[in-house]
């Protein structure tokens, strides 16, 4: 079932220079891309941060879906 990454995902130019995180850590979403890019599953990425929650690994993917849908009108 998709995520609303919104609610999960956030972006401040003051924390991690604005690069897209979990909202309320300093664990940026590429970070838990690169874990699914080296095959590891949602629990495995959660015994390594157990502060994190099944939908906030969730909202990752759909950051990452979402951003790659991005069309540019030029």
């Amino acid at each position: 079932m998709p995520v609303n990454w919104r609610n999960h995902i956030v972006s401040t130019p003051e924390i991690l220079r604005g690069k897209p995180r979990i909202k309320g850590t300093r664990i940026p979403v590429s970070l838990i891309l690169g874990y699914f890019a080296a095959g590891r599953t949602t629990d495995e990425i959660i015994v390594e941060f157990p502060d994190l929650k099944t939908t906030q690994i969730h909202a990752c993917l759909d950051y990452a879906r979402d951003s790659a849908e991005f069309e540019e009108v030029a």
